[in-house]
Protein backbone atom coordinates (compact mmCIF):
# COMPACT_ATOMS: atom_id res chain seq x y z
CA UNK A 1 0.00 0.00 0.00
CA UNK A 2 1.33 3.63 -1.01
CA UNK A 3 2.25 5.50 2.05
CA UNK A 4 5.06 7.77 3.42
CA UNK A 5 5.57 6.42 6.96
CA UNK A 6 3.50 4.42 9.47
CA UNK A 7 -0.14 6.08 10.48
CA UNK A 8 -1.82 5.42 13.71
CA UNK A 9 -4.14 3.02 13.93
CA UNK A 10 -7.44 2.94 12.42
CA UNK A 11 -9.39 0.67 14.48
CA UNK A 12 -12.07 -1.73 13.06
CA UNK A 13 -15.12 0.02 12.65
CA UNK A 14 -16.50 2.20 9.46
CA UNK A 15 -16.09 5.91 10.88
CA UNK A 16 -13.25 5.02 13.24
CA UNK A 17 -10.82 3.96 10.08
CA UNK A 18 -12.56 6.61 7.81
CA UNK A 19 -11.59 9.62 10.11
CA UNK A 20 -8.14 8.26 11.02
CA UNK A 21 -6.61 6.78 7.63
CA UNK A 22 -3.88 7.63 6.12
CA UNK A 23 -2.75 10.09 8.72
CA UNK A 24 0.66 10.05 9.74
CA UNK A 25 2.42 9.53 13.19
CA UNK A 26 1.20 12.61 15.09
CA UNK A 27 3.93 15.27 15.64
CA UNK A 28 4.01 18.21 17.89
CA UNK A 29 3.32 21.49 16.72
CA UNK A 30 2.42 19.94 13.11
CA UNK A 31 -0.89 19.87 11.71
CA UNK A 32 -3.40 16.54 11.95
CA UNK A 33 -3.66 16.25 8.10
CA UNK A 34 -0.44 18.26 6.64
CA UNK A 35 -1.24 20.43 3.95
CA UNK A 36 -0.79 19.69 0.07
CA UNK A 37 2.98 20.00 -1.05
CA UNK A 38 3.23 21.54 -4.02
CA UNK A 39 5.98 20.33 -6.02
CA UNK A 40 7.53 19.99 -9.03
CA UNK A 41 10.75 18.75 -8.21
CA UNK A 42 12.53 17.89 -4.87
CA UNK A 43 15.95 18.31 -3.59
CA UNK A 44 17.51 14.94 -5.17
CA UNK A 45 21.46 15.38 -5.00
CA UNK A 46 23.48 12.56 -5.80
CA UNK A 47 22.24 9.54 -6.41
CA UNK A 48 18.16 8.89 -7.25
CA UNK A 49 16.77 7.58 -4.33
CA UNK A 50 14.16 7.64 -1.78
CA UNK A 51 9.99 8.07 -2.79
CA UNK A 52 10.15 11.80 -3.94
CA UNK A 53 12.23 12.55 -7.15
CA UNK A 54 10.07 14.37 -9.30
CA UNK A 55 6.40 15.90 -9.25
CA UNK A 56 4.74 13.42 -11.76
CA UNK A 57 6.12 10.46 -10.11
CA UNK A 58 4.96 10.64 -6.40
CA UNK A 59 3.81 13.75 -4.09
CA UNK A 60 3.60 13.05 0.04
CA UNK A 61 0.22 14.62 -0.20
CA UNK A 62 -0.97 11.54 -2.73
CA UNK A 63 0.86 9.57 -0.49
CA UNK A 64 -1.00 10.06 2.72
CA UNK A 65 -4.36 9.66 0.00
CA UNK A 66 -3.57 6.78 -1.31
CA UNK A 67 -2.66 5.07 2.15
CA UNK A 68 -6.14 5.96 3.41
CA UNK A 69 -8.19 4.50 0.15
CA UNK A 70 -6.37 1.58 1.15
CA UNK A 71 -7.12 1.15 4.60
CA UNK A 72 -10.83 1.52 3.33
CA UNK A 73 -11.09 -0.67 0.33
CA UNK A 74 -8.85 -3.22 1.64
CA UNK A 75 -8.35 -3.13 5.47
CA UNK A 76 -5.69 -5.47 6.58
CA UNK A 77 -4.86 -7.15 3.74
CA UNK A 78 -0.97 -6.73 3.13
CA UNK A 79 0.84 -6.72 -0.14
CA UNK A 80 -2.08 -3.89 -1.72
CA UNK A 81 -0.70 -0.39 -3.69
CA UNK A 82 -3.01 2.22 -4.16
CA UNK A 83 -2.48 4.60 -7.02
CA UNK A 84 -4.69 7.88 -7.39
CA UNK A 85 -5.34 9.89 -10.48
CA UNK A 86 -6.42 12.88 -11.88
CA UNK A 87 -10.50 11.18 -12.83
CA UNK A 88 -11.69 8.26 -12.57
CA UNK A 89 -11.14 7.51 -16.27
CA UNK A 90 -7.77 8.21 -15.54
CA UNK A 91 -8.05 4.93 -13.64
CA UNK A 92 -10.32 3.01 -16.23
CA UNK A 93 -7.66 4.26 -18.88
CA UNK A 94 -4.46 3.03 -16.70
CA UNK A 95 -5.69 -0.58 -15.93
CA UNK A 96 -7.60 -1.44 -19.37
CA UNK A 97 -4.23 0.34 -21.72
CA UNK A 98 -1.83 -0.97 -19.27
CA UNK A 99 -3.44 -4.89 -18.95
CA UNK A 100 -4.00 -5.09 -22.50
CA UNK A 101 -1.67 -5.62 -25.79
CA UNK A 102 -2.75 -6.26 -29.59
CA UNK A 103 -4.58 -9.73 -29.96
CA UNK A 104 -5.98 -9.80 -26.30
CA UNK A 105 -9.49 -9.96 -25.27
CA UNK A 106 -11.29 -7.78 -22.89
CA UNK A 107 -14.98 -8.60 -21.32
CA UNK A 108 -16.90 -4.91 -20.89
CA UNK A 109 -20.45 -4.51 -19.37
CA UNK A 110 -22.36 -3.81 -22.42
CA UNK A 111 -24.55 -1.16 -19.34
CA UNK A 112 -21.90 0.26 -18.06
CA UNK A 113 -20.81 4.08 -17.26
CA UNK A 114 -21.28 5.63 -21.31
CA UNK A 115 -17.87 6.85 -22.13
CA UNK A 116 -16.67 2.76 -21.63
CA UNK A 117 -17.98 2.41 -25.41
CA UNK A 118 -15.69 5.46 -26.35
CA UNK A 119 -13.01 2.89 -24.42
CA UNK A 120 -14.04 0.31 -26.57
CA UNK A 121 -13.50 2.14 -29.80
CA UNK A 122 -9.81 2.61 -29.14
CA UNK A 123 -8.99 -0.36 -27.72
CA UNK A 124 -10.52 -2.02 -31.30
CA UNK A 125 -8.08 0.35 -32.74
CA UNK A 126 -5.24 -1.27 -31.08
CA UNK A 127 -6.21 -4.58 -32.52
CA UNK A 128 -8.02 -5.77 -28.99
CA UNK A 129 -11.18 -7.75 -29.39
CA UNK A 130 -14.21 -6.23 -27.04
CA UNK A 131 -17.14 -8.43 -25.91
CA UNK A 132 -19.78 -6.90 -24.26
CA UNK A 133 -22.26 -8.04 -21.91
CA UNK A 134 -24.87 -7.05 -19.56
CA UNK A 135 -24.18 -6.72 -15.81
CA UNK A 136 -27.27 -8.62 -14.93
CA UNK A 137 -27.99 -12.47 -14.52
CA UNK A 138 -23.80 -12.92 -14.69
CA UNK A 139 -24.01 -12.66 -18.42
CA UNK A 140 -20.84 -11.80 -19.06
CA UNK A 141 -20.07 -15.40 -17.72
CA UNK A 142 -21.25 -16.50 -21.21
CA UNK A 143 -18.29 -14.33 -23.04
CA UNK A 144 -15.19 -14.77 -20.62
CA UNK A 145 -13.11 -17.82 -22.89
CA UNK A 146 -9.87 -16.66 -23.92
CA UNK A 147 -10.24 -13.19 -22.11
CA UNK A 148 -7.18 -11.43 -20.63
CA UNK A 149 -9.13 -9.37 -18.59
CA UNK A 150 -12.85 -9.00 -16.99
CA UNK A 151 -14.31 -5.63 -16.72
CA UNK A 152 -17.09 -5.92 -13.97
CA UNK A 153 -19.53 -2.73 -13.00
CA UNK A 154 -21.60 -3.34 -9.95
CA UNK A 155 -23.55 -1.85 -9.46
CA UNK A 156 -24.11 -0.87 -13.06
CA UNK A 157 -24.31 2.25 -13.78
CA UNK A 158 -27.20 4.21 -14.49
CA UNK A 159 -29.58 0.79 -14.39
CA UNK A 160 -28.61 -0.62 -11.17
CA UNK A 161 -27.82 -3.95 -12.03
CA UNK A 162 -25.87 -6.09 -9.77
CA UNK A 163 -24.01 -9.55 -10.88
CA UNK A 164 -22.47 -11.97 -8.33
CA UNK A 165 -18.71 -10.91 -8.15
CA UNK A 166 -17.55 -13.98 -6.36
CA UNK A 167 -18.83 -16.55 -9.10
CA UNK A 168 -17.71 -13.88 -12.32
CA UNK A 169 -14.04 -13.69 -10.06
CA UNK A 170 -13.65 -17.50 -9.96
CA UNK A 171 -14.57 -17.97 -13.49
CA UNK A 172 -12.30 -15.59 -15.01
CA UNK A 173 -9.50 -16.99 -12.94
CA UNK A 174 -9.83 -20.45 -13.79
CA UNK A 175 -9.79 -18.94 -17.76
CA UNK A 176 -6.57 -17.07 -16.49
CA UNK A 177 -8.22 -13.40 -16.84
CA UNK A 178 -7.66 -10.57 -14.70
CA UNK A 179 -10.46 -9.22 -12.93
CA UNK A 180 -11.28 -5.69 -12.29
CA UNK A 181 -14.46 -4.31 -10.60
CA UNK A 182 -15.60 -0.50 -10.99
CA UNK A 183 -16.38 -0.04 -7.07
CA UNK A 184 -17.61 4.13 -7.99
CA UNK A 185 -21.73 3.48 -6.63
CA UNK A 186 -20.90 1.02 -4.07
CA UNK A 187 -17.50 3.06 -2.44
CA UNK A 188 -15.46 1.11 -0.12
CA UNK A 189 -17.72 0.84 2.82
CA UNK A 190 -20.41 -0.66 0.57
CA UNK A 191 -18.16 -3.43 -1.23
CA UNK A 192 -14.96 -3.93 -0.95
CA UNK A 193 -14.16 -6.12 -4.59
CA UNK A 194 -10.44 -7.27 -3.16
CA UNK A 195 -11.83 -9.16 -0.62
CA UNK A 196 -14.57 -10.44 -3.20
CA UNK A 197 -11.29 -11.32 -4.85
CA UNK A 198 -10.90 -8.92 -7.66
CA UNK A 199 -7.39 -7.82 -8.89
CA UNK A 200 -8.23 -4.41 -9.19
CA UNK A 201 -11.21 -2.08 -7.01
CA UNK A 202 -11.28 0.71 -9.59
CA UNK A 203 -13.21 4.12 -8.78
CA UNK A 204 -14.26 7.75 -9.44
CA UNK A 205 -13.42 9.79 -6.36
CA UNK A 206 -15.34 12.65 -8.08
CA UNK A 207 -18.81 10.77 -6.44
CA UNK A 208 -18.81 9.70 -3.22
CA UNK A 209 -15.57 9.40 -2.05
CA UNK A 210 -14.94 13.06 -1.71
CA UNK A 211 -18.58 14.13 -2.17
CA UNK A 212 -19.04 17.33 -2.47
CA UNK A 213 -18.91 17.75 -6.31
CA UNK A 214 -15.72 19.94 -6.26
CA UNK A 215 -13.26 16.98 -6.89
CA UNK A 216 -12.33 15.14 -10.17
CA UNK A 217 -9.99 12.26 -8.81
CA UNK A 218 -9.73 8.40 -9.43
CA UNK A 219 -8.12 5.65 -8.00
CA UNK A 220 -6.97 2.35 -8.10
CA UNK A 221 -6.30 -0.58 -5.51
CA UNK A 222 -4.58 -3.53 -6.66
CA UNK A 223 -2.92 -6.64 -4.93
CA UNK A 224 -0.39 -7.99 -7.94
CA UNK A 225 2.71 -6.24 -7.61
CA UNK A 226 3.70 -6.58 -11.48
CA UNK A 227 0.02 -5.70 -12.86
CA UNK A 228 0.06 -3.10 -10.54
CA UNK A 229 3.80 -1.64 -11.98
CA UNK A 230 2.45 -1.95 -15.03
CA UNK A 231 -0.33 0.69 -14.03
CA UNK A 232 2.00 2.62 -12.29
CA UNK A 233 4.30 3.32 -15.48
CA UNK A 234 0.77 3.97 -17.21
CA UNK A 235 0.61 6.99 -14.75
CA UNK A 236 3.88 8.11 -15.24
CA UNK A 237 3.87 7.74 -19.42
CA UNK A 238 0.58 9.20 -19.62
CA UNK A 239 1.36 11.87 -16.92
CA UNK A 240 -2.38 11.33 -15.76
CA UNK A 241 -1.72 12.65 -11.90
CA UNK A 242 -4.16 14.49 -9.32
CA UNK A 243 -3.24 17.74 -8.57
CA UNK A 244 -1.68 18.21 -4.90
CA UNK A 245 -4.58 20.27 -3.47
CA UNK A 246 -7.65 17.75 -5.07
CA UNK A 247 -5.51 15.14 -3.19
CA UNK A 248 -5.42 17.14 -0.32
CA UNK A 249 -9.15 18.08 -0.64
CA UNK A 250 -9.85 14.29 -1.06
CA UNK A 251 -8.41 13.23 1.88
CA UNK A 252 -10.10 15.67 4.57
CA UNK A 253 -13.62 14.74 2.88
CA UNK A 254 -12.88 10.78 3.59
CA UNK A 255 -13.27 11.77 7.04
CA UNK A 256 -16.86 12.34 6.93
CA UNK A 257 -17.35 9.29 4.17
CA UNK A 258 -19.07 7.23 6.69
CA UNK A 259 -21.18 9.92 8.10
CA UNK A 260 -22.38 10.52 4.67
CA UNK A 261 -22.79 7.65 3.24
CA UNK A 262 -24.64 6.12 5.62
CA UNK A 263 -27.22 9.33 5.85
CA UNK A 264 -27.38 9.28 2.34
CA UNK A 265 -28.26 5.40 1.85
CA UNK A 266 -31.09 5.19 4.58
CA UNK A 267 -32.56 8.47 2.50
CA UNK A 268 -32.03 6.65 -0.67
CA UNK A 269 -34.27 3.79 0.31
CA UNK A 270 -36.96 6.14 2.53
CA UNK A 271 -37.46 8.07 -1.08
CA UNK A 272 -37.36 4.79 -3.45
CA UNK A 273 -40.13 3.35 -0.91
CA UNK A 274 -42.32 6.83 -2.21
CA UNK A 275 -41.61 6.38 -5.33
CA UNK A 276 -42.94 2.84 -5.21
CA UNK A 277 -46.38 3.95 -4.81
CA UNK A 278 -46.18 6.43 -7.34
CA UNK A 279 -48.36 5.14 -10.30
CA UNK A 280 -46.35 6.82 -12.58
CA UNK A 281 -43.56 5.53 -11.66
CA UNK A 282 -42.22 2.46 -13.68
CA UNK A 283 -38.95 0.35 -13.89
CA UNK A 284 -37.82 2.19 -10.14
CA UNK A 285 -34.37 0.48 -9.70
CA UNK A 286 -32.39 0.47 -6.04
CA UNK A 287 -30.82 -2.40 -4.87
CA UNK A 288 -31.93 -2.05 -1.06
CA UNK A 289 -35.57 -2.96 -1.76
CA UNK A 290 -36.47 -5.95 -0.71
CA UNK A 291 -37.80 -6.78 -4.25
CA UNK A 292 -34.98 -5.42 -6.70
CA UNK A 293 -34.10 -8.00 -8.82
CA UNK A 294 -30.60 -7.27 -7.73
CA UNK A 295 -31.12 -7.21 -3.73
CA UNK A 296 -30.66 -11.30 -3.35
CA UNK A 297 -26.91 -10.65 -4.41
CA UNK A 298 -26.50 -7.68 -3.40
CA UNK A 299 -27.17 -8.49 0.33
CA UNK A 300 -24.88 -10.74 0.26
CA UNK A 301 -21.87 -8.65 -1.29
CA UNK A 302 -22.48 -5.38 -0.20
CA UNK A 303 -22.43 -3.69 2.93
CA UNK A 304 -24.49 -0.71 2.23
CA UNK A 305 -26.62 -0.20 -1.15
CA UNK A 306 -25.39 3.19 -2.38
CA UNK A 307 -27.03 6.97 -2.37
CA UNK A 308 -28.98 6.22 -6.61
CA UNK A 309 -31.98 5.51 -7.32
CA UNK A 310 -33.16 4.96 -10.81
CA UNK A 311 -37.02 4.93 -12.23
CA UNK A 312 -38.56 5.87 -14.99
CA UNK A 313 -41.60 8.42 -16.04
CA UNK A 314 -44.22 8.31 -19.30
CA UNK A 315 -42.42 10.45 -21.62
CA UNK A 316 -39.43 12.90 -22.24
CA UNK A 317 -41.83 16.00 -21.35
CA UNK A 318 -42.67 14.43 -18.09
CA UNK A 319 -39.63 13.68 -16.56
CA UNK A 320 -38.29 17.33 -17.68
CA UNK A 321 -41.58 19.20 -16.03
CA UNK A 322 -40.80 16.50 -12.83
CA UNK A 323 -36.82 17.92 -13.09
CA UNK A 324 -37.62 21.51 -13.47
CA UNK A 325 -40.18 21.46 -10.42
CA UNK A 326 -37.58 20.19 -8.05
CA UNK A 327 -36.47 22.71 -5.58
CA UNK A 328 -34.22 20.69 -2.96
CA UNK A 329 -32.40 18.78 -6.31
CA UNK A 330 -30.47 19.98 -8.90
CA UNK A 331 -30.88 18.87 -12.53
CA UNK A 332 -26.88 18.15 -12.53
CA UNK A 333 -24.85 15.25 -13.78
CA UNK A 334 -22.85 12.80 -11.55
CA UNK A 335 -23.80 11.48 -8.33
CA UNK A 336 -22.62 10.92 -4.73
CA UNK A 337 -22.47 14.54 -3.41
CA UNK A 338 -24.35 16.33 -0.09
CA UNK A 339 -26.33 17.99 -2.52
CA UNK A 340 -29.17 15.47 -3.71
CA UNK A 341 -29.08 15.92 -8.10
CA UNK A 342 -31.15 14.06 -10.75
CA UNK A 343 -30.78 14.16 -14.11
CA UNK A 344 -32.86 12.88 -17.48
CA UNK A 345 -29.92 10.32 -18.72
CA UNK A 346 -31.54 10.28 -22.09
CA UNK A 347 -30.30 13.71 -22.43
CA UNK A 348 -26.52 12.36 -23.39
CA UNK A 349 -27.59 9.97 -26.23
CA UNK A 350 -24.92 7.26 -24.61
CA UNK A 351 -26.61 4.79 -22.14
CA UNK A 352 -29.81 2.62 -23.17
CA UNK A 353 -32.22 3.96 -21.04
CA UNK A 354 -35.73 5.46 -21.92
CA UNK A 355 -36.61 8.68 -22.51
CA UNK A 356 -37.94 9.33 -19.44
CA UNK A 357 -34.97 7.26 -17.36
CA UNK A 358 -34.36 9.83 -14.78
CA UNK A 359 -31.39 9.15 -12.36
CA UNK A 360 -31.74 10.20 -8.77
CA UNK A 361 -28.35 10.73 -6.16
CA UNK A 362 -30.23 11.61 -2.93
CA UNK A 363 -27.74 14.09 -0.91
CA UNK A 364 -27.39 14.82 2.93
CA UNK A 365 -30.95 16.82 2.97
CA UNK A 366 -33.51 15.71 5.57
CA UNK A 367 -35.38 12.64 4.30
CA UNK A 368 -38.81 13.92 5.09
CA UNK A 369 -38.02 17.57 2.64
CA UNK A 370 -36.57 15.71 -0.04
CA UNK A 371 -39.33 12.83 -0.10
CA UNK A 372 -41.96 16.10 0.06
CA UNK A 373 -39.64 17.61 -2.83
CA UNK A 374 -40.21 14.71 -4.65
CA UNK A 375 -43.18 14.01 -4.66
CA UNK A 376 -44.84 17.64 -4.84
CA UNK A 377 -42.57 17.61 -8.33
CA UNK A 378 -44.16 14.77 -9.37
CA UNK A 379 -47.80 15.71 -8.77
CA UNK A 380 -46.55 19.05 -10.47
CA UNK A 381 -45.18 17.67 -13.30
CA UNK A 382 -48.42 15.96 -14.19
CA UNK A 383 -50.09 19.08 -14.73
Amino acid sequence: MSDSGTGPSTGSGDGTRAVRAGLPEPAKNQPHLPGPAFAAHYHLPGDVDGPYTYGRDQNPTWSLLERAIGELEAPGQEGVETLTFASGMAAISAVVFSQLRAGDTVVLPSDGYQVLPMVREQLEAYGIEVRTAPTGDDAQLDVLDGAKLLWIESPSNPGLDVCDIRRLVEAAHARGALVAVDNTLATPLGQRPLELGADFAVASGTKQLTGHGDVLLGYVVGRDAEAMAAVRRWRKIIGAIPGPMEAWLAHRSIATLQLRVDRQCATALTVAEALRKRPEVTGLRYPGLPDDPSHKIASQQMRRFGCVVSFTLPTRARADRFLDALRLVDDATSFGGVRSTAERRGRWGGDAVPEGFIRFSVGAEDPEDLVADVLRALDASAQ
